[in-house]
């Protein structure tokens, strides 16, 4: 398995608030997985715990078949990480972000130019490559914090509402990268509030509510087992029990 979660559970203000709890889940090579739930049902949280930023209270977390736990440089090798957040060095060029990301991944000169040259030129962000960050528009710095994670090829992606802020264009290359990255046998774990887009996209769903995973399957699964029409009618139903908003 590309992911493994093993009863995983995560709580703040010393046990009082449970963010994450028991959650228990597979992902495997050559599939784009959504994890979709409202807001504050512990989607980031989960996120944190897959890429090593946060530690469980309790529960194991596998990447690539290493426990992050025990080996977290080796596990976070194997992954590229776009937070929902775009929180850069903002007084540093792209270039230089560029290069310090490389530096961290080991990538010697020949093969960050060439694989972020590919990423930029794909998401059309050659011509800002040498100004301040703090210039750059929201899009923009999604588009480099996507060229800094994936510029080392990693085998599993792990992306945090990555089309925010993307123009059409460059929302349609990256769900094609994302569907070619895939289709070489990797992984791509994404969340999106986007409900047509994980449809879409999406070759199995996770749906968590109030920190537990309450549904995983593919749509055909899921709209067969809860006599659904769309995902966005079993979002409704299986988290408006609750009184959830997305």
């Amino acid at each position: 398995m590309m992911i493994s979660l093993s009863h995983v559970s995560k709580s703040y203000a010393k046990g009082k608030k449970k963010a994450v709890e028991d959650v228990t889940l597979e992902v495997r090579p050559g599939e784009i997985f959504g994890f979709i739930g409202p807001n504050g049902a512990g989607k980031t949280t989960t996120i944190k715990m897959i890429t090593g930023i946060l530690a469980p209270d309790s529960g194991t977390v596998t990447v690539a078949g290493v426990d992050i736990a025990k080996d977290p440089v080796e596990a976070k090798m194997r992954i590229g990480y776009v937070p929902d957040t775009h929180e850069v060095y903002d007084r540093l060029t792209g270039r230089e972000y560029l290069h310090f990301i490389a530096d961290m991944y080991g990538l010697d000169a020949q093969q960050r130019k060439q694989q972020s040259d590919e990423l930029l030129d794909m998401l059309s962000l050659q011509h800002a490559i040498d100004q301040q960050i703090r210039s750059y528009s929201h899009g923009m710095k999604q588009k480099l914090l996507l060229t800094g994670a994936l510029m080392h090829r990693p085998p599993l992606w792990i992306l945090d509402e990555p089309l925010t802020g993307l123009d059409p264009k460059a929302s349609h290359l990256l769900k094609e990268l994302m569907r070619k990255h895939c289709d070489a046998g990797n992984t791509v774990f994404f969340s999106t509030h986007v409900l047509e887009v994980a449809e879409k996209l999406c070759d199995r769903i996770g749906i968590i509510r109030g920190g537990r995973l309450i549904a995983v399957g593919t749509i055909e699964e899921l709209t067969d087992k809860n006599r659904a029409e769309s995902l966005e009618d079993i979002f409704l139903e299986l988290t408006d029990s609750e009184g959830e908003t997305a």
